[in-house]
């Protein structure tokens, strides 16, 4: 009888690895024979499911429904072999998207201690601001703060932060210290590019800013800021050594939402979660939280 189980993972993990001589090494395999597997799934299934190019395995429309199914499917034989031997040990690749300042000010300094702790998990961590598909991008946990949109993903609660607007010292004693959002609009304001033009206080108040610098994550808002060139609003815990050293300065604190936002763990919404997912969920909210 056919393999169709092995010809199932190999192709779920060299999609997951982005070639097939990275998958081979992960697997103890040849590249010659992740081909050949791959390419025999294809025939049986009689549908292309990856476009190979020199650099990357780049799933088909077919492929990507496939691999939906398929990555479930293994996750699950995992996790049942694990149970019934007795060793439910998290295991195997987990692909992690965090926000920039979360990630980098709790998330990273926890890697360290968690790989330890689960030396059999292989870690992939991005950090990124802007919203992902966690399909499409093929990630298993989303770290996002803030209101959740409706959709078919789950979510868990693991930590809380408060937004702060904050500024160099430089920065606010040649321009002064904005005592009410209003002032906002006589000041300069360093904005992600993929929000609109306005920060949200207490009242609620939705406050229309001037934008005179616009980046794509937190990180590079910083530096701007940290120069001298204008007021940030970020995630307190992002900037905490900042605030500590003096290096920053939070304004308008009595102008913030009073209650934190929140910081949710976004997962696909299976009935069975695989236990290394369910392991750093559970890793960061005892360590990170409330």
């Amino acid at each position: 009888m056919d393999n169709r189980f092995g010809e199932m993972e190999v192709f779920v993990r060299a999609v997951a690895a982005g070639s097939f001589s990275a998958a081979a090494r992960q697997l103890g395999m040849t590249p010659s024979a992740v081909s050949r597997l791959v390419s025999r799934l294809e025939e049986r299934l009689r549908v292309r499911l990856l476009v190979r190019s020199t650099r990357s395995l780049t799933p088909t429309p077919e492929g990507e429904a496939y691999l939906a199914e398929a990555r479930e499917l293994v996750d699950r034989l995992a996790d049942l072999e694990g149970r019934l031997a007795r060793r439910d040990v998290p295991r195997g690749p987990l692909r992690v998207s965090s926000t920039v300042g979360f990630g980098a000010a709790v998330i990273l300094p926890l890697v360290p201690d968690f790989l330890r702790a689960f030396p059999e998990v292989e870690l992939d961590l991005t950090l990124d601001d802007g919203v992902i598909d966690l399909w499409q991008e093929r990630t298993d946990l989303a770290i996002r703060s803030g209101r959740l949109l409706s959709s078919t993903l789950k979510a868990r609660r693991i930590a809380t932060m408060r937004r702060i607007v904050v500024a160099a010292p430089d920065y606010l004693a040649r321009r002064g210290v904005p005592e009410t959002p209003a002032d906002l609009q006589a000041h300069d304001c360093l904005l992600y590019n993929f929000l609109p033009s306005e920060w949200e206080f207490a009242g609620p108040l939705r406050q229309p800013v001037r934008a005179t610098f616009r980046g794509s994550d937190g990180t590079v808002l910083r530096h701007v800021c940290l120069a001298g060139l204008g007021l940030m609003k970020t995630g307190e815990r992002a900037v905490a050594e900042d605030l500590a050293a003096g290096r920053l300065v939070e304004v308008l604190a009595d102008c913030c939402p009073p209650e934190p936002e929140v910081i949710h763990a976004v997962f696909p919404g299976h009935p069975h979660l695989a236990s290394r997912i369910r392991a750093l969920i559970d890793f960061v909210a005892d360590r990170a939280g409330p």
